[in-house]
């Protein structure tokens, strides 16, 4: 997840930091030069090596006791950098780096938290229907569209990553309705 104000009542430590995001920033401190943008080529080393032993734990190449062990130095020195960057004498530089280091905690989850992304890639994607959606037809003219529109993604998004067909589900869910019949289940059987 990025550092959106609508996430803070998720506890530092129980989230993660998109490194798409940091990432971007890092670039930023890189183009600014100087003594920051120094601090930025150094930060992107270092995503760049998070990024290596993140795909091999996730192909299965290394454990993650491994890449646990592998990650502890890039976590000390990306809190260096950090720290560095915060009084590198770059105003815009400085405000960005000490913006991450607020949420420091949550730079890592993803190297402790099984099943936890390092991007908030994923989730990005399975919004990017509803996000066109919106931009196509300008949202909702009532409460009522909205609770439709609400629900009818609230169903064909898991549908879709489940790669089930939405309109054969639809349709058989209202007839299931119509006839009343026991509703089918959004989870797939086990």
């Amino acid at each position: 997840m990025d550092r959106w104000a609508a996430y803070r009542w998720v506890a530092r430590g129980m989230r993660q930091l998109c490194w798409a995001h940091l990432i971007r920033d890092f670039c930023c401190f890189g183009e600014r030069g100087g003594a920051g943008g120094e601090i930025g080529e150094q930060l992107l080393k270092r995503a760049a090596i998070m990024f290596r032993w993140w795909n091999r734990i996730r192909d299965g190449t290394v454990t993650r006791r491994t890449f646990q062990r592998r990650m502890k130095s890039v976590e000390r020195s990306l809190g260096r950098l950090l720290r560095k960057a915060a009084v590198c004498g770059d105003a815009k530089i400085e405000g960005m780096a000490k913006e991450i280091l607020k949420h420091e905690p949550a730079l890592f989850t993803s190297v402790y938290a099984e099943g936890v992304e390092p991007t908030n890639n994923k989730a990005e994607r399975a919004l990017r229907q509803a996000v066109i959606w919106s931009k196509i037809s300008f949202g909702t003219d009532s409460e009522r569209g909205s609770r439709f529109v609400e629900r009818i993604l609230t169903v064909t998004t898991p549908l879709r990553q489940q790669r089930r067909h939405a309109l054969a589900f639809l349709t058989t869910a209202c007839e299931a309705a119509l006839h009343s019949r026991q509703p089918l289940s959004l989870l797939l059987a086990p």
